[in-house]
Formats: C-alpha cells, sequence, structure tokens
C-alpha cells in the first residue's frame, strides 16, 4: 500500500476522533494532519500500521492549536448528508449527552478515552501516540471512564452521604 492509499484509509477514524476532540474546527484538524503527514512522510516507519502515527501528528497540532488563541468559526455548511432513517429520539438525546459529557472531562482523559474506547488502539500504541508511559495511559482512562460515568448518571461527582452520629 503506498501512502496515499494509507492516508486515504484512516481518513475515517482521524475524523471521528478529531470531531470529539476539537468540535468544529475538526476538519480543518484532519487536513493539517493529512499536509504534514505528507511533508513528513520520510519519518514513517513503513514497517508498522500508519494510523497510530497519524494520531501523534493530530495529537501534536492539537496541543499547538490549543496554546493559540481561539476564535469560533462557523460551518459554511453542513458536512454530513441527513440520515435516510432518523434514529430514535432516545438515540440522539443519549449522544448528545455523551457528546456534552465527554467534553467536560479534562482533555488528557478524553484523548486516552477517545483512542482507546473509540478507535480501539492498544495501550502502547496510545501511550506511544501521546508521548506518555503506558500505566499514565492507564490511570487517564480508568479515571476519565469514572468522571464519565458519573456525568452520564448525574451525580457529577457528588455523592449522597448520610451522617451518621
Amino acid at each position: 500500500m503506498n501512502l496515499g492509499e494509507a492516508l486515504t484509509a484512516c481518513i475515517p477514524r482521524l475524523r471521528r476522533y478529531a470531531r470529539a476532540l476539537h468540535g468544529d474546527a475538526a476538519d480543518d484538524l484532519v487536513q493539517d494532519t493529512l499536509e504534514r503527514a505528507w511533508r513528513k512522510s520520510h519519518q514513517w516507519d513503513r514497517g508498522r500500521t500508519i494510523c497510530p502515527w497519524l494520531f501523534s501528528i493530530m495529537h501534536n497540532l492539537h496541543i499547538d492549536q490549543r496554546r493559540k488563541p481561539y476564535m469560533e468559526t462557523l460551518p459554511l455548511e453542513d458536512s454530513l448528508p441527513e440520515a435516510v432513517i432518523r434514529a430514535p429520539q432516545e438515540s440522539l438525546i443519549a449522544a448528545r449527552d455523551l457528546q456534552e459529557a465527554l467534553q467536560l472531562l479534562p482533555v488528557e482523559q478524553r484523548e486516552v478515552l477517545l483512542l482507546v474506547a473509540v478507535e480501539q488502539m492498544k495501550y502502547r500504541d496510545v501511550a506511544a501516540t501521546l508521548g506518555i508511559p503506558q500505566g499514565t495511559v492507564m490511570s487517564r482512562l480508568s479515571r476519565g471512564r469514572d468522571r464519565l460515568r458519573e456525568l452520564l448518571e448525574g451525580t457529577g461527582g457528588k455523592t449522597s452521604l448520610k451522617v451518621v452520629k
């Protein structure tokens, strides 16, 4: 598989991760990732799969963009085609609630959670992608899952403890 085909095959995964991570500017992040990958193609180890390398590039670009002042952009048109069959209302609400809860997580936890749970990357690949130890991946994943569960159950981290005298 040549570089162009390998990049094209990873675009859906990159878009999904970028949308969850960066919201409205996801397409710009994917484009920047692909452009940088193309320019730095000599750094790709052809013996390894390309997706973890691309996620590393995207992660670094995302960090760089977080450091810059943020300017909100409005999409000119919806980029997703309308579904032929609409999902039931409950599914739409659950998906919206999950998206909102994900945005409330610290970025470090959200990144790890998305790469492991959605992209199904191995812990070692996530560690290499984010440039952190594998133990850190596991602890951020655990804390992220716990916090996400709290947010979705509506406790928000608050427990109702009974005072016993």
